[in-house]
């Protein structure tokens, strides 16, 4: 038998095998494989089969005919494969969500809010009362007049909030301004069903923090994570009593923004607040005051606003900002605040152009609807400082839009001596200021 048709025998038969091993791959590709590549192991194993019973024999019989042939040369993928990189399924994703919120619902509380409301009915009413009785017989005396009247209150649910137990013995932590009527009655409905009356402990003067007590023992708890190291995308779940209706509703997003400044209002009050964490998990009318969770079921925020006619925008006060509220009230039973006393605004590009200040950052010592820029005898007053300034610096913290005054005041107690650098008509200067207890009626 000559080379050249021994050579073709051979082609035929390497040629053979491996479309024998492509289709077996599609064929014989085994049920409920979502991937080709145990379709393409079994394959290999059964092109391996065919040489090593039809093929590798007659190789042997042919390899003396060719100089340089042997049959290590063969090229079976079965044996040189790489290996399969494994999947990571979802499931250990949805898993630990759903551990969180295990780990947190019991914990997660509904406030409701009642008042004692008038009672409206219809009352008769004569509208010629006042008339002569001579011009009366002019109208007769089968008309009927009615009016709304008031008879009396009765105490009717006028809105709800969320909240979390953080001591066994029941306190628990909301938003001030879920809490914020002092005409009002509280009540708490845990995830038991149970209900209790609630009292309002403290209100934080200068930020949405409050936190009601009610008369119970061995509490669940949620525990306190940290808000500093969040990291933007960053998985979030949220729980709380949607729309005062829909009790420990669950929704999942991501971190969207950190250090958020807004202006938020309700109720006709508007409160300018720092440092937020921004979230698409959705927070809805009634979330307020619920807890903003991480994968690990740890308390990273409290849910406190959302945008109006926008798509998934809300808000979050980071836990780190609590945490001090929640020392205070443990330790005095009540929140409290440093205090500098000034108004000021915040400097962004826009405005030290229109004002011409020289600097893009700091806050502006300047009087605004509610009072004047230094409040009288306050800690500002005392140490010097004017209309006009601007605050660079505190303690040695630069005073920017993402890290403003308000906020930076925050980690500072009463009593505290902080060194403000101060630019006065073009010149620095440093003050001492000694903070103090914010008043009562500030």
């Amino acid at each position: 038998m000559s080379r050249k048709i021994l050579l073709i025998i051979f082609l035929i038969a390497v040629l053979g095998g491996l479309m024998g091993f492509r289709i077996s791959s599609y064929f014989l590709r085994p049920a409920g494989a979502n991937t080709d590549s145990a379709a393409m192991t079994q394959g290999g194993n059964l092109f391996k089969d065919f040489y090593d019973n039809h093929i590798k024999d007659y190789f042997k019989f042919l390899a003396p005919k060719f100089s340089g042939f042997s049959t290590s040369t063969i090229f079976l993928s079965t044996a040189t494969s790489s290996p399969v990189v494994p999947y990571v399924p979802t499931v250990d994703y949805e898993q630990a969500i759903i551990n969180s919120v295990e780990k947190a619902s019991p914990a997660v509380v509904a406030i409701t809010i009642s008042k004692n409301v008038p009672i409206i009915e219809q009352c008769p009413y004569d509208p010629f009362a006042g008339l002569p009785r001579e011009y009366k017989q002019f109208f007769g005396q089968d008309y009927q007049f009615s009016q709304p009247c008031q008879k009396g209150t009765q105490l009717q649910e006028v809105g709800g909030g969320s909240g979390f137990i953080i001591s066994s013995d029941g306190l628990i932590v909301t938003n001030k301004h879920v809490v914020s009527d002092v005409a009002a009655k509280y009540t708490v409905l845990t995830n038991d069903g149970k209900k209790y009356n609630a009292e309002v402990v403290a209100r934080d003067p200068s930020g949405d923090v409050a936190v009601v007590k009610i008369s119970a023992s061995n509490l669940p708890v949620l525990e306190l994570g940290d808000s500093a190291g969040l990291k933007l995308g960053q998985t979030v779940i949220g729980i709380g009593n949607a729309l005062g209706e829909f009790r420990n509703t669950v929704s999942v997003g991501v971190v969207s923004g950190l250090a958020r400044n807004i202006t938020a209002s309700g109720g006709g009050v508007s409160e300018n607040i720092g440092g937020l964490i921004q979230t698409d998990a959705a927070i809805n009318p009634g979330n307020s005051g619920g807890p903003l969770l991480n994968l690990k079921g740890e308390v990273i925020g409290i849910d406190t606003a959302m945008v109006s006619g926008a798509e998934n925008i809300g808000f979050a006060i980071p836990i780190n900002q609590v945490k001090r509220a929640i020392d205070s009230v443990r330790k005095t039973g009540k929140i409290i605040t440093p205090y500098l006393g000034v108004r000021y605004t915040m400097i962004d590009d826009a405005l030290a152009a229109d004002k011409k200040l020289g600097v893009s950052e700091g806050a502006l010592i300047e009087k605004s609807d509610s009072g004047a820029g230094v409040v009288k005898d306050s800690p500002a007053m005392k140490a010097g400082i004017k209309e006009g300034d601007i605050v660079e610096e505190v303690g040695g913290e630069k005073v920017t839009q993402a890290n403003p005054l308000s906020l930076i005041l925050q980690k500072y107690v009463v009593g505290d001596v902080i060194v403000l650098k101060i630019l006065r008509n073009g010149k620095e200067l440093s003050l001492n200021v000694t903070l103090e207890e914010r008043p009562k009626n500030l």
